[in-house]
């Protein structure tokens, strides 16, 4: 096996598979000095200010000379003096293919009144704002299987009863974007398919007013939907008893429910990456892009996401999108982001973490290039702001920030009824109501933290395996965890703190 990755002939880096001495021979060049795994070692003299090609793609430039065999990264390469704003091709459309012949797999769900069919069978309790969020977890913590397990001992048809809180809810303007997000975040989860019944609890005084969110979200009360507030209740005692209780009427109606056989066309896939290193867009990323065009060829759907996370590799979606005006929404999305960082005196290639850097990614660009592999082949059909609903079917944009819980966070609300988490330096990350498969880019990851990873993708990098066999791996996954079988993450307890809407905007 070569010590080393060329991913593209016209590149002007390889990847070290594993930590590299100086004088080792790469790609017929002696390496100069010690290279870490993941990282890029230069093939040939690059000057200063010339482009460096990863994927046959800019992902930077040199900002100082650059000898053949030496490690290339932030001492080196930069964003140069165009800050990533060079010219990119969008050639809207152009690859565009025909729609892939329909494919039929089956999962065991649950089927809901509205034709939507859940993964899981939970109920929860949200908080309209952070001052009702103690009430709203005492509320849950009554169900919960560890410190009361005599709660849902009969029934073993509801996976339990989360508390899904928040920091957010008061101290904004009542018309502004940042409440509309929030509003629209609550919505989604209140109708999530994967709860059965939802609890919403108030403080009473709030800008998020309760009575105001039903109705600019076209909600109102019933069966599935109880919603009140502290102050009306009488306090936080009343209030935690009265949660009990409407959710002890809906426990056996939610039992009624059984799992059966489902069409994988139901099932709608948030796709996450976080931790990244330099073999996420190697073996997990293009491994779960593999994954999203048999869940497509099936008739389901897949969310990418995290708008910082593809800059600069906005031009490989444009081209695949359907029609002109859902490129031109996507790249509509890019300005909004650098005008909004900009007026928060930032920058887009603020995003690589310490994290990502030392696992070998150098500059956004760099990172936005192994990320968007995660999306797969497919035609890009629809593009939707942060928490809509998503309608369209097979794989789709939704607009998010980059960090995970926030972007998971919208995913769901968009209804997204499972996650699927790539990860090179590793991540503890849960979501409920939707259960999240993490799947390591490394084995090194995989022998480190086996217990919170459901798959390793490091095989790849290793040898022996193909993107497609693990591709068709991570589908089959997909379905088992979409039927119940429980991730590590679910396993762990993982889900009811990684529930974090979006803010935006000032604090009053």
């Amino acid at each position: 096996m070569s010590a080393f990755i060329r991913l593209h002939p016209a590149d002007d880096v390889v990847i070290a598979r594993a930590q590299l001495m100086s004088g080792a021979a790469v790609d017929g060049v002696p390496v100069r000095g010690l290279i870490p795994p993941g990282h890029k070692i230069a093939t040939r003299a690059i000057m200063a200010g010339e482009p460096v090609r990863r994927y046959n793609q800019i992902i930077g430039f040199a900002s100082q000379a650059i000898a053949p065999g030496e490690h290339v990264h932030t001492h080196n390469l930069n964003m140069g003096a165009e800050k990533g704003n060079f010219e990119r091709d969008y050639a809207i459309g152009q690859d565009v293919k025909a729609e892939p012949v329909r494919k039929q797999a089956s999962f065991m769900g649950y089927k809901r009144s509205d034709g939507r069919v859940a993964t899981r069978n939970y109920i929860g309790v949200l908080s309209s704002v952070n001052c009702s969020a103690t009430a709203a977890r005492a509320i849950a913590d009554h169900f919960s299987k560890r410190n009361n397990p005599a709660a849902l001992a009969n029934f073993p048809n509801v996976d339990g009863v989360v508390a899904l809180t928040h920091g957010t809810g008061c101290g904004m303007d009542t018309e502004g974007l940042g409440i509309q997000l929030l509003e629209r975040t609550l919505a989604g989860y209140a109708t999530h398919a994967n709860f059965w019944g939802v609890v919403v609890v108030g403080l009473g005084c709030e800008a998020n007013q309760l009575n105001t969110w039903l109705a600019h979200s076209s909600l109102r009360e019933g069966d599935t939907l109880k919603v009140f507030n502290i102050q009306d209740t009488g306090g936080t005692r009343l209030t935690v008893e009265k949660g009990i209780a409407l959710i002890e009427e809906m426990l056996p109606r939610a039992n009624a429910i059984k799992r059966e056989p489902c069409s994988a066309e139901h099932i709608t896939v948030g796709l996450q990456c976080g931790g990244s290193d330099g073999y996420s867009g190697i073996s997990a990323n293009p491994a779960l892009g593999a994954a999203v065009d048999l869940l497509v060829q099936h008739g389901g759907t897949a969310i990418l996401s995290e708008t910082p996370e593809i800059y600069g590799a906005e031009h490989l979606l444009t081209r695949r999108a359907v029609k002109p005006e859902v490129a031109h929404k996507l790249i509509e999305r890019i300005r909004w982001w650098e005008n909004y960082t900009a007026s928060n005196g930032g920058e887009m290639n603020n995003n690589p973490s310490p994290g990502n850097k030392a696992g070998g990614l150098t500059t956004i660009l760099e990172k936005s290039l192994g990320a968007v592999a995660k999306g797969g082949t497919s035609n890009l059909q629809a593009v939707y702001e942060y928490a809509e609903p998503v309608t369209a079917k097979g794989f789709v944009y939704m607009d998010t920030p980059g960090y995970d819980p926030v972007s998971a966070t919208g995913q769901v609300a968009g209804g997204a009824n499972l996650i699927c988490f790539t990860t090179g330096r590793g991540s503890a990350y849960g979501c409920a109501p939707s259960p999240s498969l993490k799947f390591s880019t490394n084995t090194a990851l995989w022998k480190k933290q086996e217990e919170d990873m459901d798959l390793n993708c490091g095989e790849i990098v290793d040898g022996g395996v193909s993107i497609a066999d693990m591709g068709q791996r991570i589908f089959e996954m997909i379905l088992a965890a979409a039927s119940g079988e429980p991730t590590k993450s679910e396993r762990h307890g993982y889900g009811q703190n990684e529930f974090v809407p979006w803010q935006v905007g000032a604090v009053m």
